[in-house]
């Protein structure tokens, strides 16, 4: 401790960002300060500290600071810093259900409508829809009045063939040049603003084809129109009559208990209420408002930005306004309102956060107990020298030793993440050697350590291999080569779930039920299931085409085509740009994005 009343008396009185460590220098806790004298001295000499602050500050073992120019400056870099380093004590953004979105692919040329349940920074979002409202019927609402196109088609320099939705007048079909992008232009417009609560336009379309259609006597035809009509019903009774129409606002509530905290947001479009989601956050920050502040900032990571944010009193308004104008260019006003039917709305989200709260906290807990915990368990179970933070996993999969794949997946606190996976195809080994096809993967990744390419592959606290004494043992040799001395190693064996590990000669082995051994099983399982997908992709000639699909931009004649070329998803692999362009249809930009999905393998 002598050391740290050392730093904290040499604080300066700037604005910035401190960075909290624990004994094994990982960063466990981000924050900002306007002063960082003043704040980061209250964590250690403040008696008002929360439950959850006093358990995080007695894990600080060290700190350092950044300064900035401006509190902004703090505020965006803060924001980059939890991104990058996952701290365990900041505020994790979980919320309790993903409601689906209504997604305009706007950066398409001719953009397409479709129903998702994540969030990207590649077009406009509308929702999240609840209440009784499909996203379903939205979209065939948008396909019957305004035409838009639904389907994922790549628009390519050759015309192709109108399908069905075209005859169906459902389509004025781009792909077939039938439609400039002017036209369509209009009718994306158009789109943007029924999604954004303008009904009547719609409204008035359906009404005239349910009457055509029944002057007809086209009676399931109108009986269609009529369910499509009542749909809109339904979002119009949302509409809060003494709101703006014009106004697109989110409401947005934090209740805490001093341990666990929860969010509500509410969404309002066009004085229309569309639905809100609630978060269970847990946060080690000072004050309300700097929970409050932290939440708003990550939430809008990958969202547009609304006009008005209606939040409590405690709030940052100043900061926050300014954050969203130096940052994203967007004139956003931060309301702290006290009445009138914005109040009644804050006030609605605050309870709706309450309950959640009150709800939730047994659930925080268990994924504690499933993750965080779970990682300190581990690390008491089995003498690691270190929390196990950041953990990878590897798995081979072969038949017969053909198209043998390797896969790393990563947990980070217990809970996985994902855009960190990776996977190998084995180049080197000969038959089905799995030692050696271990060691191939291994000393791939390890050479990574110590490079400029460190920064996208971090060095692992603990490495789990897949397999008994002897696949840890064939993983030794490649640590010991390559002088690999401060990543902990140990293995799992599927059939009595033993663990090894290099310190002992006999197996360890963890309660069925403890969460630790349940963890390093979701995290096992989880590395046989990529490497068991990536192995049928190769393998499976049938397979081949449904690889293909996930690179966006090549649609079915484009995967046609590379196969025919081709042949095998190995030999698209590790084509080159140039021959990738020799393929009909596969231009320089579409041949370079190809690659790229390729290089994802280690």
């Amino acid at each position: 401790m002598g050391a740290l009343k050392e730093k904290l008396n040499l604080l300066p009185d700037s604005p910035g960002v401190y960075i909290m460590l624990d004994k094994d220098g990982i960063v466990i806790y981000v924050g900002k300060a306007r002063v960082l004298k003043n704040r980061v001295r209250q964590y250690f000499h403040s008696s008002a500290k929360t439950e959850k602050v006093a358990a995080m500050v007695e894990h600080i073992d060290d700190f350092y600071y950044i300064i900035t120019q401006t509190e902004i400056d703090a505020l965006a870099l803060e924001n980059n810093l939890i991104k990058k380093y996952k701290p365990k004590y900041n505020i994790l953004l979980k919320d309790d259900k993903t409601y689906p979105y209504i997604k305009v692919h706007t950066k398409e040329a001719f953009p397409r409508v479709s129903i998702t349940r994540k969030i990207k920074k590649d077009g406009k979002y509308f929702g999240p829809f609840m209440g009784g409202v499909r996203c379903g019927d939205l979209l065939d609402i948008i396909a019957s009045v305004y035409n838009l196109r639904t389907c994922s088609t790549a628009m390519g320099e050759k015309p192709k063939k109108p399908c069905l939705e075209h005859h169906l007048g459902r389509c004025p079909a781009p792909c077939a040049h039938l439609c400039t992008k002017e036209e369509y232009a209009e009718r994306v417009k158009r789109v943007l603003a029924f999604l954004d609560g303008n009904y009547e336009d719609a409204e008035e379309v359906l009404h005239a084809k349910m009457l055509k259609f029944a002057e007809n006597e086209e009676f399931e035809l109108a009986m269609e129109y009529r369910e499509k009509l009542a749909m809109l019903s339904k979002l119009k009774v949302k509409r809060i009559t003494s709101l703006n129409r014009a106004l697109n606002a989110d409401i947005i509530a934090l209740k805490t208990n001093f341990i666990y905290s929860a969010v509500n947001v509410l969404v309002t479009r066009s004085g229309i209420m569309q639905g809100g989601s609630n978060y269970a956050l847990e946060d080690c920050s000072f004050s309300e408002a700097d929970a409050l502040t932290g939440f708003i900032i990550q939430y809008y990571n990958h969202r547009d930005i609304p006009d008005e944010i209606i939040v409590q009193g405690f709030c940052e308004k100043q900061l926050l306004e300014r954050y969203f104008a130096e940052n994203f260019g967007k004139k956003t006003e931060i309301i702290l309102t006290k009445q009138g039917v914005k109040k009644q709305l804050l006030d609605m989200a605050e309870q709706n956060a309450a309950e959640y709260l009150s709800k939730s906290i047994d659930k925080i807990k268990h994924k504690n107990d499933m993750t965080k915990n779970a990682c300190e368990r581990l690390q008491k179970l089995l003498g690691l020298k270190k929390y196990p933070k950041r953990m990878e996993c590897y798995d081979i999969s072969n038949i017969s030793g053909v198209d043998k794949v390797g896969s790393m997946v990563v947990f980070i606190d217990g809970e996985a993440d994902r855009s960190s996976y990776r996977r190998f195809k084995i180049k080197t080994v000969e038959g089905a050697n799995d030692y050696a096809s271990h060691q191939e993967m291994m000393r791939r990744r390890l050479s990574k350590l110590g490079t400029e390419e460190e920064e996208r592959f971090p060095k692992p606290d603990l490495i789990i291999i897949d397999g008994g004494k002897g696949q840890l043992s064939a993983i030794k040799e490649v640590f010991d080569e390559m002088g690999v001395t401060d990543i902990e190693l140990i293995s799992l064996a599927e059939k009595e779930e033993e663990v090894f590990t290099l310190f002992s000669s006999e197996s360890i082995r963890i309660n069925h039920r403890d969460y630790a051994l349940k963890m390093l099983q979701r995290i096992r399982d989880e590395a046989h299931r990529f490497a068991i997908t990536y192995f049928r992709s190769l393998h499976s000639k049938r397979n081949l085409s449904s690889v293909l699909e996930e690179i966006d931009g090549v649609g079915a004649k484009k995967r046609k085509a590379l196969l025919e070329k081709f042949g095998t998803i190995n030999k698209i692999m590790s084509a080159t740009e140039e021959d990738l362009q020799k393929v009909n249809g596969i231009g320089a930009d579409l041949a370079k994005k190809i690659r790229a999905y390729f290089k994802e393998e280690l």
